[in-house]
């Protein structure tokens, strides 16, 4: 078996929240308690978390190759194109440490939250 690669895994990544997008869509058995709620934020919460480290790792690989001179623009404005993409991947690892953040609050205030028969 040959290991994923990164596109691959990003793609199950996105897959994964497609499939828990409709996991979560109605009631069932498994998705019912405020403990339910609670798992499922921590769980995106650890999701995002790791995120930066992901796209700035994708930014490293850009300037790597920027560095080796391997990069050109089919629009002939690799400098443009360049600094689009890494203000883009800068912006989105604060969106996710952002989203991180956001998610911890609301973990917390779930905590203390629990069903009433």
């Amino acid at each position: 078996m040959t290991a994923k690669t990164p596109s691959e895994l990003a793609g199950t990544a996105a897959d994964a929240i497609r499939a828990l997008n409709h996991a979560t869509l109605s009631h069932r058995p498994d998705w019912e308690y405020p403990g339910d709620a609670y798992s499922v934020v921590g769980n995106l919460s650890y999701m995002a978390g790791m995120l930066p480290q992901a796209i700035e790792q994708t930014a490293q690989l850009l300037k790597r190759l920027e560095e080796e001179g391997s990069l050109k623009s089919d629009r002939d404005t690799l400098a443009a194109d360049l600094e689009a993409a890494y203000a883009g991947l800068t912006i989105a690892a604060g969106a996710a440490e952002t989203l991180r953040g956001a998610l911890d609050r609301a973990q917390n205030g779930l905590g203390p939250i629990a069903y009433k028969e």
